[in-house]
């Protein structure tokens, strides 16, 4: 099978698909999670599933999907040692005359409140434009999950609009804010 590489770095972090070696440090890191912090954050997260086999399964999938150009998942880490601090994903939503991509971003909430996931998600969107070729980038967003929306913004996304009944969580259809990036 083709294998999906692409690794980007900042200042601090290191962008990447996830590796099979990356087992021990990326369960610890959701072991380490605190309690959830609002509505939209997991929080403490039940890993007992979450065998070495499974992972080795995951890693794999993840490599089909980017393969296939259905969805390219990215860990972020630490540059400095390595460490698991989240995950940043991108959904082709269509290739064609559009190059349209929604973006998904979640850093641990242990690791928040240090620029982690501005840093990440800014370098992130550079992927997407530069190497995945996207055009246009989408984020999601509930109408309510104010620290999403003001990550959105420190990166350069606009507010486009609210897409309403746009996704099926929580029991109901729900709203969700718009938030896009162009390439230029």
């Amino acid at each position: 099978m083709e294998e999906f590489t692409i690794c980007s770095e900042t200042e601090r972090l290191v962008i990447r698909p996830l590796k099979k070696s990356d087992y021990k440090n990326w369960l610890t890191e959701f072991e380490s999670r605190f309690p959830s912090q609002h509505r939209y954050d997991k929080g403490k997260v039940n890993m007992k599933e979450c065998t070495e086999e499974w992972f080795a399964n995951l890693v794999e999938k993840h490599q089909e999907l980017a393969v296939s150009d259905t969805a390219h998942i990215f860990g972020v880490f630490r540059k400095k040692d390595n460490t698991h601090l989240g995950m940043i994903d991108f959904s082709t939503l269509y290739r064609g005359e559009f190059q349209w991509g929604r973006i998904g971003y979640t850093i641990h909430n242990q690791y928040w409140k240090k620029g982690y996931g501005k840093e990440a998600v800014k370098e992130a969107i550079n992927i997407a434009l530069n190497d995945l070729k996207f055009h246009r980038i989408e984020a999601h967003i509930n109408l309510d999950n104010s620290p999403s929306i003001k990550l959105a913004e420190s990166v350069g996304m606009e507010f486009e609009c609210i897409r309403k009944g746009f996704i099926h969580e929580f029991g109901e259809w729900t709203d969700n804010l718009i938030y896009y990036l162009n390439a230029k």
